[in-house]
């Protein structure tokens, strides 16, 4: 992916096949912007947009070329822009978790499609 509107695109039309209630494919396709914006502007290079669904879980994968963890903290130093993905992204529910690689990261969200909100405990 090279740029959040495809993603946000292919998410749809892939989501549009799924038991997903339209208003949790509507918030799955923000949490797929928030994770590819991410990427776009602190990684290397394109990224990869994962989307599985296991059981009522929807996984949301974004891989990049950048060690770089995100900044997990809701606190903002200084005049800093951004930093409010994670947020918006807990928010509708989803469970975060962040998987380093050499040369890379994987960011990945578990998201509930059939109720909404967190699912199981475990990863996704």
């Amino acid at each position: 992916m090279k740029t959040p509107a495809v993603a946000r695109r292919v998410a749809g039309r892939w989501l549009a096949g799924s038991r997903a209630r339209p208003a949790r494919t509507a918030e799955a396709v923000l949490i797929v912007s928030e994770l590819v914006t991410n990427a776009v502007r602190h990684a290397r290079g394109p990224c990869v947009l994962t989307l599985t669904v296991r059981g009522p879980l929807l996984d949301i994968a974004v891989a990049d070329r950048s060690e770089e963890l995100p900044r997990t903290s809701w606190e903002r130093p200084g005049d800093e822009r951004g930093g409010f993905g994670f947020p918006v992204i807990c928010g509708l529910g989803g469970r975060i978790k962040v998987v380093p690689a050499l040369g890379g990261k994987s960011l990945h969200v578990a998201l509930d499609l059939e109720t909404g909100g967190n699912g199981p405990e475990g990863p996704p």
